[in-house]
């Protein structure tokens, strides 16, 4: 068994992947019936499904991107649309950063 790729629902997938492709380093896919995917070079596939529904409460499951610089990868993530929800916090696993995509996903960059 092995993980295959996330899948996210959303309203606009060719919006997301654009954004997701710009963050990620890989190429926006558009697909049939409104899907979109990106596959980022050393990540598992990101698929986007088209839902009529908007986002309504927190992730249940959210994606950790280590980074080595999070407010570079904040200015960058930002720079494509995303929004920094609160400020970086920092424990005895390392520190990291919430932010939302432009959908509300709620992603961390995580840094050692």
């Amino acid at each position: 068994m092995r993980l295959d790729q996330f899948v996210v629902d959303c309203l606009e997938p060719a919006r997301l992947v654009r954004f997701w492709a710009g963050l990620s380093g890989g190429e926006p896919v558009l697909r049939g019936q409104g899907w979109a995917h990106v596959q980022p070079p050393g990540w598992p596939r990101i698929s986007f499904q088209p839902v009529p529904e908007g986002k309504a409460v927190k992730n249940r499951l959210h994606l950790d991107i280590l980074v080595d610089d999070i407010p570079a990868a904040v200015a960058k993530a930002e720079g494509l649309g995303a929004r920094a929800v609160g400020g970086v916090v920092t424990d005895e696993q390392g520190s990291f950063q919430v932010l939302q995509d432009p959908e509300g996903n709620e992603f961390c960059f995580v840094h050692p």
